[in-house]
């Protein structure tokens, strides 16, 4: 089954890259939030595997969205990775004091990115060696 991102961010052309990056090139299915409000909503509805989370968002900051998703015993099990260009010691301490299980600092590789969000929802079964591996 193949494994399902939300990504938040505000920034119409960002979020289009990336969506591209996860789906093309990872294999990952995406669900796109451009606001805080709109990433609780498709999170609690949703459900998906991770939520990778901009900070700087036009409504609420990713930190209250994402503290919103962890006091929801519903969906506080996903694991959040907060994507940023913030790249101060303060805001990664507090991304992480939440409850956000990791911290990239924009600009993020590929590789980079692919292997953090493999260490938190692993490969998708079809990504084995191309061989639709099935756990």
């Amino acid at each position: 089954m193949t494994k399902r991102i939300l990504v938040v961010e505000d920034h119409d052309d960002s979020r289009t890259i990336l969506v591209t990056i996860l789906r093309r090139f990872c294999g990952y299915e995406t669900i796109e939030a451009a606001n805080g409000t709109e990433a609780i909503e498709k999170a609690a509805f949703e459900k998906p595997d991770l939520i990778l989370m901009d900070l700087d968002l036009p409504d609420i900051s990713g930190i209250d969205a994402a503290r919103a998703i962890k006091g929801n015993p519903k969906i506080a099990h996903i694991p959040i990775i907060a994507q940023t260009a913030w790249s101060s010691r303060q805001w990664k301490n507090k991304a992480l004091k939440i409850g956000m299980a990791d911290y990239l600092e924009k600009p993020v590789s590929i590789e980079l990115m692919k292997a953090i969000i493999e260490k938190y929802i692993g490969l998708n079964d079809e990504d084995h060696n191309g061989a639709g591996f099935v756990r």
